[in-house]
């Protein structure tokens, strides 16, 4: 039998991304991190509601844009369930890279960064990295 998936939704107001697009980013994530897999079954809309304050007309479009993804799929009367995952397990491992990646931002927290510019520096780097290629 599936699980339900432990994946926690957080939603920014302020961040200029739409809603529905924060929950189908956030699911992405959790794909590429292994924390979702083919099988676990997602939140309900109730319990995405209930724990965010949204409307439950956005988890659903959240929920439909995944699906014409192809990486959910909704079953009805069951819920919406992971059928595929995402990137090459690489980064759901607790490798090197990971490791690094985590003492980098305990570091630049401990130097005074606030959230914000921390994950703007990361953008900047990834932009650098992978130019041409966004979300």
């Amino acid at each position: 039998m599936a699980q339900s998936a432990a994946v926690e939704f957080r939603i920014d107001r302020r961040s200029g991304v739409a809603t529905y697009l924060q929950i189908v980013q956030q699911t992405k994530q959790a794909m590429r991190l292994g924390l979702l897999e083919p099988g676990d079954r997602l939140p309900t809309a109730r319990e995405v509601v209930e724990a965010t304050a949204i409307n439950p007309n956005t988890v659903l479009k959240a929920y439909r844009e995944l699906e014409r993804e192809g990486l959910v799929e909704a079953r009805r009367g069951l819920g919406t369930f992971v059928t595929r995952t995402l990137g090459g397990g690489a980064a759901a491992d607790d490798g090197p890279l990971r490791a690094e990646l985590a003492d980098w931002a305990i570091r630049a927290r401990a130097a005074g960064l606030e959230r914000d510019d921390v994950s703007a520096l990361f953008t900047a780097a990834l932009d650098r990295a992978f130019p041409g290629e966004k979300n």
